[in-house]
């Protein structure tokens, strides 16, 4: 069986793309690597995220003096089950162009494990797929941390850790 699993949803309000992962972790594990720079980094393409984490609050997404990747505020921070943020893309005229969406992380445990559900709606219903298309490799990326401490090789993180070592 699969554990991981995307979909796309397109209607009359945009598009939405929904990716499901299960990760042999616990809740505050989970909420931990999705809220801490140096954790998120590791996972997603050497990409850090800045915040105080509250309601409200910005967020800044950027692998410093490199790429400045997304940002946005956060609209509902309830730790450690759901983390609701405006999207807006940085790394290229392309996606600025897009303009701001939604990206929802919510966490239901299972067991000894927990479903992490990640949800970016609000797109257009031509969206560039680069707004979307690196959610595999960022989530494979977090799985693989939690569970074998490791970090996953993906041709994001190669690309930009290459990039912060020049």
């Amino acid at each position: 069986m699969n554990d991981e699993q995307a979909y796309t949803v397109v209607g009359g309000r945009g598009s939405m793309t929904v990716f499901e992962i299960y990760i042999k972790t616990t809740p505050e594990r989970l909420w931990e690597a999705i809220t801490s720079e140096q954790m998120r980094r590791r996972y997603s393409f050497g990409v850090g995220t800045v915040s105080e984490w509250t309601p409200g609050s910005e967020y800044k997404s950027s692998v410093p003096g490199v790429v400045d990747i997304a940002s946005g505020e956060n609209l509902e921070v309830d730790p450690p089950r759901r983390l609701v943020q405006s999207f807006t893309a940085l790394w290229s005229e392309d996606v600025r162009k897009e303009g701001t969406s939604r990206v929802t992380w919510e966490i239901e445990p299972v067991g000894t494990s927990c479903r992490l559900r990640v949800t970016h709606d609000q797109l257009g219903e031509d969206a560039n797929n680069e707004l979307y298309g690196g959610w595999p490799m960022i989530l494979s990326g977090l799985k693989t941390l939690l569970e074998t401490d490791k970090d996953l090789d993906t041709p994001g993180s190669l690309r930009y850790s290459g990039a912060a070592e020049a």
